[in-house]
């Protein structure tokens, strides 16, 4: 049976995006979605720009309101950043487990455009290190 996940963080246009993006990445079978406590209007251009560099297209993608999500089922909620952790409302559909796996907010970064740029590589990078982990011991294990 697939693994079904939310990730959540607050403005789902940076962390969650990458960290849904590089879960489908690793596995087309996980039935992955992220959303927001206080969603976006888009995903952040560098986030776009960052995960392209990974060969990930998520140019298509948009910000949803984790309402949209509190009566579905989860095998995983896990939240990205500190504010969705502490805002993270209560879903009426069964959570198997919940989960904080927390990154700092590249779209905080302050500097040159390649500064940020970078800010941006920093945050995806170890998204994808922490995600890979997760994926080899919880995903894995569950299939």
């Amino acid at each position: 049976m697939n693994q079904k996940i939310l990730i959540l963080c607050t403005g789902n246009s940076c962390r969650s995006q990458m960290a849904e993006a590089f879960l489908k990445a690793f596995d087309k079978d996980l039935e992955v979605y992220s959303a927001g406590t206080n969603p976006s209007s888009e995903v952040h251009p560098k986030t776009i720009a960052a995960m392209k560099e990974m060969n990930i297209d998520i140019s298509s993608n948009h910000p949803k309101n984790v309402s949209k999500f509190l009566d579905q089922a989860f095998d995983y909620v896990i939240t990205v950043c500190d504010g969705a952790k502490e805002t993270c409302p209560y879903f009426s559909g069964d959570v198997k487990h919940r989960l904080h796996i927390g990154f700092e907010d590249p779209a905080e970064a302050t500097g040159t455009d390649e500064e940020i740029m970078n800010e941006f590589r920093r945050i995806r990078d170890e998204i994808l290190v922490d995600f890979f982990k997760f994926y080899q011991k919880i995903i894995k294990i569950g299939k």
